[in-house]
C-alpha cells in the first residue's frame, strides 16, 4: 500500500479520490483515527459525508476502519458540513468524519476529522499519518457497530429556531450548485418566512451546471441573473459541502466575506461593544476600518477555518470569518462555520430594515482590488519561495507576517502566502485608487515570477 504524505493536509486529509484516497488507504486512515480517537476516551464518532461519486466507497471504508478498532459509527448520511458539526452536540458526540472535497475538483476528495466539537488541524493531523505509517492499530474481538441517524429534520427545526427575522417579507434566490445544501437550505428559508427560489438544488456529484465554489464569480453568473429577473432582495450560492456562504445583492452584485463581516459586526458590535474582531490577512483594509469604526479591536490571524475557530476559542472571539465566505458565530450560535446561519443573519438584518442589501453595504469603502489568483508550486517548495519573498519584501516595506506576507505599501497591500490545501501560491491586491493598485500588482507580480514560478494574470 502507497500511503502518500502529501495528503495529509493542515486542516484535513485530502487527495485525488481514485489514485492517493483508495480503500485500504481509507480503511487505514480510518484504525489510525479510531486508535488516536481510543487513547483520548472516545468510543463512538459521527459519519456523514457530500454528494461526490466516490464520497459513499469513501466513507464505508472510513467506517471499516474505525469500527475495526472498536469505536462505534452514527452513520449520518449525505449532509453539510454543518450538520455534521452539529451533530456531535446534538448526538453528544466527541469524534466525527465528514468525507469531503469541499470546494474542489469532482476528482477530489477529504476526509475532516474531529475531536471534542471541533475538527482537528497542523499537528493532530500528522499524529493521524504517523500512527498510519506505523501500522499499530488497536483492535477489537469484533467491529464495533454502525448505526444509522437521521440529523436534517432536528437540524432545520434549530436553525428556524435561533433566526427570527423582522416584520420585512423576503425574496431569496438559493444556487446550490448540486451540492448538498439542496432542499434543506429550501425548507430553513420557507420556516423562517422568507420565499425562496432554488436553483440546482438536486444533488449530483458529477456537478453539471457549474462547479460549487461561491467564491469565484464565474460560479455565480446563473444566480445573478436569476436574481434580477424574479426581484430577489438577495441570492446565495453555497459550496459543495455548504460551510462556504456567497451572497449576491439585489443588484446582483457580488457581496465578497470581508464585506459581509462589516455588516455583521455592525450588528455585534451594538451588543458587545469593543469586542475583538479577527481579521484575515486576505481581507480588503476596509474591514478593518468599519471594525474601528464601530468601536471593535481588530485582532490580525491567519487564514483557515481550523486556525480562526481555534484562535476564537483563546480569546473567546464572538464571531469571525473568512474572505472565502467562512462565517463562525459564537455571540448566538456554536462557533462552528455554517453557510444556512450565516444566510439567516444576514436575512435578520435585512428584513428589519426598510433599505435594500446594496444600501446597507454602501457604507462600506469598495476599494480597487484583484480577486485571489493561485500560482502553481510545488508542495515540497511552496513555504520555501514564500519565506524568500518575505525576506525581500520587508526590507523595503513593513509588513504583517503571520501568514505569509501581506506587504503594506503607502495606499494599499499585497499579499502573498503558500496554500495549505493545494500546491500554490495564493495572492491578492488592493489599492486605495486604481494607480495604486497598478503599482502593488506588478510589484508583488514580479517578486513572485522572480521565484521561478509561471506568469499569471489578476482577475477583478
Amino acid at each position: 500500500m502507497t500511503l502518500s504524505p502529501n495528503i495529509f493536509r493542515e486542516y484535513d486529509i485530502r487527495g485525488e479520490a481514485d489514485s492517493e484516497l483508495t480503500d485500504e488507504v481509507v480503511r487505514t486512515i480510518g484504525r489510525s483515527y479510531g486508535t488516536w480517537l481510543l487513547e483520548r476516551g472516545v468510543k463512538k464518532i459521527a459519519l456523514g459525508g457530500d454528494v461526490r461519486l466516490s464520497t459513499g466507497r469513501i466513507c464505508r471504508a472510513a467506517a471499516e476502519g474505525v469500527t475495526s478498532t472498536g469505536v462505534g459509527v452514527a452513520d449520518i448520511g449525505i449532509v453539510t458540513t454543518p450538520m455534521l458539526y452539529w451533530s456531535l452536540h446534538h448526538l453528544s458526540l466527541d469524534g466525527a468524519i465528514m468525507v469531503t472535497g469541499s470546494h474542489n475538483p469532482s476528482n477530489m476528495n477529504g476526509l475532516k476529522l474531529a475531536f471534542g466539537k471541533t475538527t482537528i488541524w497542523g499537528d493532530e493531523v500528522q499524529e493521524i499519518r504517523r500512527i498510519a505509517e506505523k501500522g499499530k492499530f488497536a483492535a477489537a474481538d469484533k467491529p464495533a457497530a454502525v448505526a444509522r441517524e437521521h440529523v436534517s429534520d432536528a437540524y432545520v427545526s434549530m436553525l428556524a429556531s435561533k433566526i427570527k427575522l423582522g416584520p420585512r417579507k423576503l425574496k431569496v434566490v438559493c444556487d446550490s450548485g448540486n451540492g448538498t445544501a439542496g432542499e434543506a437550505i429550501h425548507r430553513f428559508l420557507s420556516a423562517v418566512g422568507c420565499e425562496c427560489v432554488s436553483l440546482f438544488a438536486e444533488p449530483d456529484g458529477r456537478f453539471p451546471n457549474h462547479h460549487p465554489d461561491p467564491q469565484k464569480r464565474e460560479n455565480l453568473a446563473v444566480l445573478i441573473e436569476k436574481v434580477q429577473e424574479v426581484g430577489a432582495d438577495a441570492g446565495f450560492g453555497f459550496d459543495g459541502d455548504a460551510d462556504r456562504l456567497g451572497v449576491v445583492d439585489e443588484r446582483g452584485e457580488v457581496i465578497f466575506g470581508d464585506r459581509l463581516m462589516g455588516l455583521y459586526w455592525a450588528e455585534i458590535l451594538k451588543k458587545h461593544p469593543g469586542a475583538e474582531a479577527i481579521v484575515e490577512p486576505k481581507c480588503s483594509m476596509a474591514l478593518p476600518e468599519e471594525v474601528e469604526r464601530l468601536g471593535g479591536k481588530v485582532v490580525w490571524w491567519k487564514s483557515g477555518h481550523s486556525v480562526i475557530k481555534a484562535k476564537m476559542r483563546e480569546i473567546n472571539a464572538l464571531f469571525a470569518g473568512e474572505l472565502s465566505g467562512h462565517m463562525f458565530f459564537a455571540d448566538e450560535y456554536y462557533g462552528f462555520d455554517d453557510s444556512f446561519y450565516a444566510a439567516g443573519r444576514l436575512l435578520r438584518i435585512l428584513s428589519n430594515t426598510d433599505g435594500a442589501l446594496s444600501q446597507l453595504t454602501a457604507r462600506i469603502p469598495l476599494y480597487p482590488a484583484t480577486e485571489e489568483a493561485r500560482v502553481a508550486c510545488p508542495d515540497a517548495e511552496k513555504f520555501a519561495v514564500i519565506d524568500r519573498v518575505r525576506d525581500k519584501a520587508l526590507k523595503e516595506y513593513q509588513g504583517l507576517t503571520l501568514d505569509g506576507v501581506r506587504i503594506l505599501y503607502p495606499d494599499g497591500w499585497g499579499l502573498v502566502r503558500a496554500s495549505n490545501t493545494q500546491p500554490v501560491i495564493t495572492t491578492r491586491c488592493e489599492g486605495k485608487d486604481e494607480k495604486a493598485l497598478r503599482f502593488i500588482m506588478d510589484d508583488v507580480k514580479k517578486r513572485i515570477v522572480s521565484e521561478g514560478l509561471p506568469d499569471f494574470e489578476w482577475t477583478f
